[in-house]
């Protein structure tokens, strides 16, 4: 009996503490306004502004005769109630949460969420807008508004528009709002915010080389809502966005394995330099964004290698291809490209003993070893590299 008590109370304990982490009473933020309302008077109080992420909140109204208190708090009363579903909607939930104390006088109110309604309603006291109304005469109510309500739809402004119902006598009444704040919520990604995140992704260079790109849209808005808060997104500077935005793509991109197509434009992009002869552009390209954020694979050794032999920085070029064949030891374009550097570099014989081990072998490009050594000499020539010691190196492969 003992073990199923405690067993019991363990599960209700660990529930409560769970619901809890959904969200908290924001008492921070919440309302408590006590006013004077003189007889058949209307007035309007703004309340504090709701959070970002208030889904939920209560309210509690209480008119009081003039030397009565309130003896205890709205925000007091719920902090016996751990989440909203603490509150019942009917009417236990009402007597539970109204004050204990009143006064004889009563009065009639309405919630508005814009401006112009609530100003309408003070001036000639129409509630067609209100997106709650209290009709009867109450000298307290309690009301837990959900996020179903229309007044939760254009946070952070709420009204209270009061009339009282006095002939004679003035009245005090007491105002009081707690906003329950959804964690997940706070954050500020609501669907008019993912939609914008959305189209930013759509428009990024990545997205028609991808073949999953539904999968990309989902991650990349899945990591900037873990990253940021909206507010904390909105208020990047441009120079801070474009950094984030890079790297939440190459994050959302190792997500959904499509990261070397991010890649491949970094490599097009220095590519382009490459083939209009800006040899320094192309190689601060491939190596701020390839090398120096170790995304680069033997692929970049490669490029980067061709970079530096075709500026004639030989010596750059041959440490470049040693490491990458040292990354990928059958990738054989290395071999060749080292036999290149070697025939630049004078160093004939040592260029020859790689072509004749390989002359009779295929490239991954599908090329043979021959077929790609007349291609490389005649680029060679145009990009006007020494040509003098290229028919010994045919001469060998004939």
């Amino acid at each position: 009996m003992n073990k199923l008590f405690y067993f019991v109370s363990a599960l209700l304990f660990s529930t409560s503490f769970f619901a809890q982490k959904d969200g908290f009473w924001d008492k921070e933020r919440a309302t408590t306004k006590e006013i004077t309302l003189s007889a058949g008077k209307r007035t309007l109080i703004k309340t504090e502004d709701l959070p970002v992420g208030t889904t939920e909140f209560v309210y509690r109204v209480t008119v009081l005769d003039e030397n009565q208190k309130l003896t205890s708090s709205l925000v007091s009363v719920l902090k016996a109630i751990p989440d909203p579903t603490g509150i019942s909607q009917g009417t236990a939930g009402a007597i539970h949460l109204t004050s204990a104390i009143s006064g004889d006088d009563k009065c009639t109110f309405a919630l508005f969420q814009e401006a112009n309604a609530a100003n309408l309603f003070l001036k000639e006291g129409k509630t067609d807008n209100a997106c709650w109304e209290q009709k009867e005469k109450v000298n307290k109510e309690a009301k837990l508004i959900s996020s179903s309500s229309l007044c939760l739809t254009n946070l952070p402004n709420l009204w209270f528009g009061f009339e009282s119902q006095n002939w004679v006598m003035k009245q005090k009444i007491v105002l009081e709002v707690v906003p329950w704040v959804d964690y997940k919520a706070s954050r500020g990604w609501d669907k008019n915010a993912k939609n914008e995140i959305l189209t930013l992704a759509k428009k990024l260079p990545v997205v028609s080389k991808l073949t999953k790109k539904d999968a990309f849209y989902a991650a990349f808005i899945e990591n900037i809502n873990k990253k940021y808060t909206y507010r904390e997104y909105a208020e990047l500077l441009a120079v801070e966005r474009t950094s984030a935005i890079e790297k939440l793509t190459e994050e959302s991109l190792k997500g959904t394995g499509e990261v070397k197509a991010y890649y491949d434009i970094i490599r097009e992009q220095s590519n382009v330099a490459f083939k209009k002869g800006n040899y320094e552009e192309a190689i601060s390209i491939i190596s701020t964004e390839m090398f120096a954020k170790s995304r680069a694979t033997y692929i970049d050794y490669r490029i980067l290698g061709d970079y530096y032999l075709y500026s004639k920085q030989f010596t750059k070029a041959e440490e470049t291809y040693n490491k990458g064949l040292k990354l990928n030891p059958t990738e054989i374009h290395f071999q060749l490209n080292l036999a290149h550097v070697y025939l630049f570099t004078d160093r004939i014989s040592e260029a020859k003993d790689i072509h004749k081990k390989y002359a009779h072998e295929s490239l991954s490009n599908g090329k043979t070893w021959i077929v790609q050594i007349k291609s490389d000499f005649k680029d060679f020539e145009k990009h006007r590299l020494p040509t003098d010691n290229f028919k010994k190196i045919l001469r060998v492969l004939e």
